[in-house]
């Protein structure tokens, strides 16, 4: 993404420019709008634990559906074509699901504020500190990804440079999210995920028609690329080549689970808008909703690299001027008349805005609660926490300003971000899961093993791949196995230091490791929440098996 190709510049008009006007004054007017309801700092950083069910779990995908999941993921469309949609469907739907059903009653029931917090109940300070400092840090990072990969693309396809492009939606975040805190970030997520539906939408079908319907894509892409870029597992045996770099063992392990489980129930930019929900059975069914569209985004993410691949064949190869990364603008430029491309642009902002919104919102909530008033000011008037919340958010943004030249540094934005979450969510998935279903892990196990986690997952991508030790087809295959390498690593450690030092006591433990209950976990169902289209167990297994029927298409 760093290089998108020359002449993607669009023909924009006055009228595309006036939709992304009218989208800036909305996305302020919602900041004005919360800021009303702002009265203590669970309101500002957790929005009173108020919403409904459908609120949170629009938001919770909205957050994960930034402009690099778009952008990337069309771009590895093109590139490794069906293989893709092991992000999606293995890559996320099982842990979304162990989310909602398995994980949100212990991180609800037990009225944590946050990821890092929960640590603090299950394991002590050592370990709810180095878990708020990892989070931190790597939510600055991403926030700087979103802001970066906004700003070339902006400038390539409007001409707006880089540092206007950065400032301006930064500054957009800043002001409403300062303004309202976590409710005017969710209530935006919202707004831009219907955003981003009408402009990928539109994209998709004309782009379909244009290249002759399925029948025509399918055609054109077996006849260039052969009949295995149209599968899912095809060539992915061990020892097998694929584009990828991948095999079943590493897409099932590295992806499907420590990867996928480490993001999607430690990664405290989503967990947030569960723990904002209004009641236990609400927050549940956050993600459990959030599955739902995230099994259908490939239809309108996936799709249109593999239909920019049929209309541009040269893109992605050498002297084409083209580079994979180029697969949605490719598209936004040939076939949007304007006012059409003035939404797809407007779409393409507000999913920048609500990745970097979400990890903004998170860190200002992790910065305030478990670094500086748990160890910094304790004991501080509420008000003041609330202060603190809006200095730090906007500290945040102008960091995550700085980060997005770290960014620059990698030609692959999504490979970037695959890196830091094999580095930072996988070990913290690793010492919550053991926390979780072992009573016997102790306080000095819960460190050590976030701590050896981590490092071994540097120690492979650094040291054994990029210093050529072994030998990995691709960089997302090398963070495959940098996840699991983080998850055993950390594994080990744990279990050798729990045996080696003393538990908690059993009594302790009540509502923080499966099997033990606390009185938010037992709260009775409210009204309506008991109807039987609302169960949780029902809408988890629902989305397992309608992912599993999405891969028969690209199984055969």
């Amino acid at each position: 993404m760093q290089n998108l190709a020359e002449g993607l510049r669009l023909p924009t008009n006055a009228l595309d420019y006036s939709i992304l006007a009218i989208y800036f004054v909305v996305v302020l007017g919602i900041g004005f709008a919360a800021r009303r309801a702002v009265r203590t700092s669970l309101d500002f950083f957790l929005s009173g634990r108020s919403l409904p069910a459908w609120v949170t779990g629009l938001a919770f995908i909205a957050a994960n559906l930034g402009a690099t999941e778009i952008l990337g993921m069309a771009a590895n469309g093109a590139q490794y074509g069906a293989y893709t949609v092991h992000w999606y469907w293995i890559g996320a739907i099982p842990a979304m699901v162990f989310l909602g059903l398995v994980m949100m009653p212990f991180y609800y029931g037990s009225k944590v504020r946050s990821v890092p917090e929960f640590l603090l109940h299950r394991f002590g300070p050592a370990s709810h500190l180095l878990s708020s400092i990892i989070f931190a840090v790597s939510a600055l990072l991403i926030a700087g990804v979103n802001l970066y990969a906004m700003a070339i693309v902006l400038e390539a396809l409007i001409g707006w440079p880089q540092w206007v492009a950065i400032v301006v939606s930064g500054f957009f975040v800043l002001f409403y999210i300062t303004l309202g805190g976590l409710s005017s970030a969710i209530y935006n997520e919202v707004l831009q995920f219907f955003v981003i539906l009408a402009a990928l939408i539109p994209l998709t079908v004309v782009g379909l028609k244009r290249v002759g319907g399925w029948s025509g894509l399918t055609d054109s892409l077996t006849d260039s690329h052969g009949a295995a870029f149209l599968t899912a597992w095809d060539g992915t045996g061990i020892g097998s080549p694929n584009p990828l770099g991948a095999n079943w063992l590493t897409i099932v392990l590295g992806l499907g689970f420590v990867l996928s489980f480490g993001y999607w129930t430690t990664n405290f930019a989503e967990v947030q808008r569960a723990l904002s929900a209004k009641n236990l059975s609400a927050a549940q069914r956050t993600p459990l909703i959030a599955a739902y569209p995230k099994i259908f985004i490939p239809l309108i993410v996936v799709l249109p690299g593999l239909i920019a691949l049929v209309m541009e064949p040269g893109i992605g190869k050498p002297g084409s001027g083209l580079q994979y990364n180029d697969a949605i603008p490719v598209l936004m430029r040939d076939l949007l008349p304007n006012g059409v491309l003035g939404i797809a642009i407007t779409g393409l902002l507000a999913a920048f805005m609500a990745g970097m919104a979400a990890n903004v919102s998170s860190f200002n909530t992790v910065f305030t609660y478990d670094i500086w008033g748990a160890y910094v000011r304790r004991g501080r008037p509420d008000q003041y926490y609330v202060t603190t919340g809006r200095v730090v958010t906007a500290i945040g943004v102008l960091i995550g300003m700085g980060t997005a030249v770290i960014a620059s540094s990698f030609s692959n934005i999504m490979n970037y971000l695959q890196t830091l979450f094999s580095f930072f969510n996988v070990p913290l998935f690793c010492v919550f899961i053991l926390g979780m279903f072992w009573k016997r892990s102790t306080a000095a196990a819960g460190f050590w093993g976030l701590l050896s986690g981590t490092v071994a997952a540097m120690i492979n991508y650094f040291w054994f791949y990029k210093g050529g030790l072994i030998s990995i087809p691709s960089d997302q295959g090398a963070n495959f196995v940098s996840a699991i390498a983080a998850f055993v690593v950390g594994g080990v450690v744990m279990v050798l230091v729990s045996w080696c030092t003393k538990p908690k006591p059993v009594e302790s433990l009540a509502g923080l490791v499966y099997g033990t209950t606390s009185p938010g976990m037992a709260e009775p169902p409210a009204r309506g929440d008991d109807a039987w289209y609302r169960r949780p167990a029902l809408l988890g297994w629902g989305a397992v098996l309608l992912a599993v029927l999405c891969y028969i298409p690209f199984s055969l």
